[in-house]
This record gives structure tokens, sequence and C-alpha cells, in this order.
């Protein structure tokens, strides 16, 4: 935290103040430039947890790595969400100082440390009366971002889903069944298994084949994409490479088989059911026959307009009571209502110019398949557009050996110095 605040400071926000949550601290930064126009930031100063034995190149050493076909890359955690991006965006504002240029616009930041377990106590730093009003004074909020795949094709993304963090915990005392401690796995054959109990409450979350959430009432109020949605869709299906996608990713098909465009479909308009880890009793060396007592399975549900992250909790706990499941524990850590800002705002035309003065034509798109809380800025009482821009390219969010291009051989591609130079467009652009 220390070193971030002097980030923001080395880049000449003139107040930087740590924020006291009931969690993680948050940031409330403002740089006052004098200007007309105020702009809102949101930053993210902390990322997920790694396993250092998984990467080829220590996560916490951010190495740089020649990578082939894309050039120099910096291999680390966080490299591309969000601290590559962050970083080239306030390497723009050290650039202005550096120049003594004005900044065009003032600006207003608010930062976290709790994004990646669903921001639980986000909203205690956005909801405070001054910093409320500060970020009413914005335009718009925008996040940095490495928006260019590894083709060059960019991206605007006009929206995030929604979250749900939990842990469902199976339990022999909560049940009644099994044993109230691990046992002897010989037991098995005269005791229930709170294992098995948790996997069969799992497999009702789901259709038959895994693909589709099957929570009663979970997705009722989701929205179908709009016909003008649909045809950013299949402008992308036909400009985007496949090949590369599913390369970046290390896979030979999507789910059931479909076709690209229908698996862009899915990944902008489906609310997901998703397992991230799953343990119970001995998972070291060799094998223990034992009998756990204990099974969690750790989830998150993406939500897609008009779902909430209230109602779809709800509709989980019912669904597991009515299916005789009502003893597993249901522990939400964190989460937040998916975000929609408009293709005709101002913001997002700005965002679309800054691109074009440098040659690209981007791509719109629905909403992007992963989470941010942009509600608390898109939603009462703010009502903001809100955003990510960036040129630049990385990948590997939340897996061994996240990268982010420094150094590019593709001229299609910034690196970045291209990335920073990005920002300097864009901040140009909002006076325009």
């Amino acid at each position: 935290m220390p070193y971030f605040l002097g980030m923001l400071r080395d880049a000449g926000f003139q107040k930087v103040e740590q924020v006291s949550t009931s969690g993680k601290p948050g940031v409330f930064a403002t740089l006052d430039a004098g200007a007309k126009k105020t702009l809102g930031l949101y930053f993210m100063y902390d990322v997920k947890q790694v396993d250092p034995s998984e990467w080829t190149s220590p996560p916490f050493e951010g190495r740089l790595v020649d990578r082939p076909g894309l050039g120099k890359v910096m291999i680390g955690r966080g490299a591309v969400n969000q601290k590559g991006p962050e970083a080239a965006f306030l390497s723009a504002l050290v650039a202005y100082k550096a120049a003594k240029r004005k900044l065009p616009v003032n600006m207003v930041l608010v930062a976290e440390g709790e994004e990646e377990i669903g921001s639980p106590h986000f909203g205690e730093v956005t909801r405070r009366a001054d910093i409320a009003a500060a970020l009413s004074r914005a335009m718009g909020i925008f996040m940095p971002s490495a928006s260019q795949d590894p083709d060059g094709e960019v991206s605007i993304t006009l929206g995030g889903k929604g979250i749900i963090e939990l842990e469902l915990v199976s339990s022999g005392a909560k049940w009644g069944k099994g044993a109230s401690k691990d046992v002897h796995s010989a037991n098995r054959a005269r005791l229930d298994s709170p294992s098995f109990h948790l996997v069969q409450a799992l497999a009702t979350l789901v259709t038959p084949d895994g693909a589709e959430p099957a929570i009663d009432g979970f997705a009722d109020k989701a929205r179908p994409l709009s016909s003008a949605e649909l045809e950013m869709v299949h402008r992308a299906a036909a400009r985007m490479s496949e090949a590369k996608a599913k390369e970046l990713m290390g896979v030979k098909q999507w789910l059931r088989g479909e076709d690209w465009e229908h698996a862009l479909l899915r990944l902008c308009s489906r609310p997901t059911v998703n397992i991230e880890g799953l343990v119970a009793g001995y998972t070291g060396p060799g094998g223990k026959t034992v009998l756990p007592t204990r099974a969690v399975a750790k989830l998150d549900l993406r939500l897609v307009p008009d779902m909430t992250a209230t109602e779809a909790l709800a509709a989980l706990k019912k669904h597991l009571e009515k299916r005789g499941f009502g003893d597993i524990e249901v522990n939400m850590s964190g989460g937040y209502d998916p975000t929609t800002t408009s293709a005709d705002s101002s913001f997002i035309r700005v965002q679309q110019d800054a691109y074009r003065r440098v040659g690209l034509d981007p791509l719109l798109w629905p909403r992007n398949g992963g989470s941010w809380p942009g509600y608390l800025f898109t939603g009462a009482p703010l009502k903001l557009p809100a955003g990510h821009y960036g040129l630049g390219h990385g990948s590997g969010a939340h897996a061994p050996d996240e990268y982010f291009l420094i150094d590019s051989t593709n001229p299609k591609v910034a690196g970045l110095d291209g990335a920073v130079n990005s920002y300097v467009t864009f901040l140009e652009g909002l006076v325009g």
C-alpha cells in the first residue's frame, strides 16, 4: 500500500488518502489541474493469490521474458489485471509533469484491494459523503486496460457481469449424518458421507452436462441481448481470431462444441455457475483412508442484467432447501450487480474517437465476461458512464505466467510506450 500511495503522489495527485473500511482499506485521491472537466478513475491495488510452483517465472519478481510472436513481456502476479495498465496510465501523468504540460482534466481516483473477492467493502469508500460528492462531478469513470488482442484488434466494453463469490460447506455436525469428526474410511459402509452430500448438491446447480445454470429462479430476469448488441457480437466474431483465442487459453473446443460466434454470445450474455475449488479430507501425497466430516466448495456465480446479487443468492439458498440440502452452509464472501453503459454515451464516443485517431477501428462489446464493481458508479445515485480503455496486450489473468506486453514485435500491437501514449490521446480527447 505505501508504494502505491507513493506512485499516486509521484503522478501528481495532491490529495492521497488511505480510507479505512470493515475490510482492507480503500484509497481516495484527487488531482486538481484547474480544468473545467473531471475524470473519475477506478484502480485495484491488490490482485489474486498465486502458487509460485505453477509459474515458470517467479510471480512476485516481475521478470522481463521474450515471448515468441509477441516480443518482450513482463511476467508477474497481476501483470495485466490490472497493474500493468494502471502503471502505464500513471506513467502518462508523470510524462505530463516532466514535459511541464497542464493536464486537460481534473481527476478523482478510488481504489480497493478486494476486487478479486467480490469487493465486499468497496461501497464503504464510494458512499462516503465527500468521496461521493467528488465522484459526482466526474464526466465518467474509467479503468485502465490492455484492450488489444494478439492480432491488434481493440475492443470497448460497455459493461461487466455481476458476481457472487461464496463457499458451500457440508459437515456431519450440521447435517446430523455421518461422523462429527474424521474417521476411518471402513466406516463408510455404515455412515453417510458429507463429501458426497456436497457433490450431490453441486450436481443440482447445473444441467446434466454441466453447461447451464439449473438453480430455480436464478436466471429468470436475465435480459437477452438487444438487436444492436447481437450485431456487435456478429461483427466481433468476423474480426477476432478464434484460433488465437483458443491458443491463449489452451482449449480445443467451445462449450457443447458450439461455433465461435455462439461462444462469444455466451461469454457476454449468459449467467454462469462455476466451481473454483473443491476440498475435502486428505489431499497430500499418496492416499489416506479417511471418511471426512467436512467438505467445502468455492463457487462464483456470474450475473447479467437484470439479475441482482441479492436475488441470485436468495434463489440459490431456496433451491438447496427445496432439494433437501438446506443443511449446507452458504457463506457469501463478496459480490455485486452487473453494470451497463450505453453505446451512445459521450464518454464511450470519446474512447472510440481516441482509438480512431491512431488508425484503429474499435469493436464495441456488449459486456465483459468478467466482473468489476462498476455498478457503484453506473447505478444510483451517481449514474455515471463507466468503462475500460487503453492500448496494449496481456493475458493469463488469474493464472500462472500472467503477462503484460512491454516491447512489441508486432507493429499492430502496442507495447508499454504505445499504451502510455494511448492514455495521453484519451485525456486530450476528453476536452475536445
